[in-house]
């Protein structure tokens, strides 16, 4: 009978090999950097491969304009700027979201203000939106988080009636489709990143997208110093992302077979609730895999579930805390209760999505260890329970 001993616990991980290292290996890529160290283009300010990288970006997702910076971060801060967002102005957001947005807001002078998301998904909910709406609000940030997706024609109607312009942050979901069309293409504003651990990399790298020529202008003084770019992507980056967005249809659907398979594997489990996303003709690219982690029904906490299926070999992450946790209440204005953030900031786990893109045995092997962790509950939450506290 084989051991069913956590691997935790001394005993051996379902994955031994461990999660699988990003980026995986790819042909194209590494035709893509013969052909730039080739023709020379890899070391030149101005080359061929970021004009026809902007192009693609464009035609891919249905906008006349993209521009591509060095960082998701950079291009959250620069399309606010460009959608004329600046000192004393509010923009609202999701009061669960990535850090850097929060701060991206703050680096020119705005106010955030930070509302509460959806008890489905952890991300921003439209039904509170017109109220948080003041004179003073220059901006929506609308983001895809963790698989799940916005309601972006809700949150277009409301701040279309008030004249409020919207930034689309689809960092975590190039290649997804919302509502029918590609996330980043819904708002004034889309925004991706290429950043090393996203679904298309180039190491660091982002882009911002748009339709209107003014805000494709404004974008490139932005970034403008003289006549070179601040922030810019260089030819190198620009050339490995260039075959990543040609496969990124058929890996988006991919990954998305595989969750069908690890959901259908894992959906008997009390305690670990998969992100819901109420949005008809969608798809999440999956760069997390979203969970609420119920502790009482799973029998662990959130800590130790983590840190027992990582022993396993598998990479599920605690998600991020609310945005106003910690924080002076100078520093951001709260549209109502964010109840339900601080929910998603106790209760969030996200599988990381390099292992959806192997094969099925793959996934299975997930399923496994997640299994294996539920079976050892009680086991694995009374070692925790005897283990002397950490030093410190």
């Amino acid at each position: 009978m084989q051991d069913d001993t956590p691997a935790i616990l001394g005993g051996r991980p379902v994955r031994p090999s461990g999660p699988p290292i990003w980026p995986l290996p790819d042909a194209g890529v590494l035709d893509a950097l013969r052909a730039t160290y080739g023709n020379g283009s890899w070391g030149q300010y101005l080359g061929p491969n970021v004009p026809a990288l902007e192009a693609m970006l464009a035609e891919a997702h249905g906008v006349a304009h993209a521009v591509t910076c060095a960082s998701g971060t950079l291009a959250v801060e620069v399309g606010l700027r460009a959608l004329g967002v600046g000192p004393g102005d509010e923009v609202v957001l999701g009061a669960y979201d990535f850090e850097s947005t929060f701060l991206s807001v703050h680096a020119i002078g705005a106010q955030p203000v930070l509302l509460d998301v959806s008890a489905e998904n952890a991300c921003l909910d439209p039904t509170g939106l017109e109220a948080a709406i003041t004179p003073a609000t220059k901006a929506v940030i609308a983001t895809h988080l963790h698989g799940g997706l916005v309601p972006m024609s809700e949150v277009v109607a409301v701040a279309g009636r008030h004249r409020v312009p919207v930034l689309e942050d689809a960092a975590q979901a190039t290649g997804a489709t919302v509502q029918g069309k590609p996330a980043g293409s819904w708002g004034d504003i889309g925004v991706l990143s290429f950043g090393g651990s996203k679904l298309v990399t180039a190491g660091r790298g982002g882009a911002i997208l748009t339709r209107r020529a003014d805000l494709h202008q404004r974008a490139r003084l932005a970034l403008a110093r003289g006549v070179q770019q601040w922030g810019a992507l260089s030819e190198l980056q620009a050339a490995v992302v260039l075959p990543q967005l040609k496969e990124l249809p058929a890996r988006t659907a991919h990954r998305s077979k595989r969750v069908e398979r690890l959901l259908q594997s894992v959906r008997d489990l009390t305690g670990l609730k998969p992100f819901a996303n109420n949005v008809s003709e969608s798809r999440p690219a999956y760069y997390k895999l979203g969970f609420f982690f119920e502790e009482d029904a799973f029998g662990l906490s959130r800590d130790e579930f983590v840190k027992a299926v990582r022993a396993e070999g598998v990479a599920f992450d605690a998600g991020f805390r609310p945005l106003h946790a910690g924080r002076a209440g100078g520093r951001y204005r709260a549209a109502g209760p964010l109840s339900r953030a601080e929910t998603a900031g106790r209760t969030v786990v996200g599988l990381h999505h390099p292992v959806l893109s192997l094969g099925e045995a793959d996934v299975e092997q997930v399923a496994a260890a997640v299994r294996k962790t539920y079976r050892n509950a009680a086991r694995l939450r009374e070692a925790a329970s005897s283990s002397p506290p950490s030093a410190g």
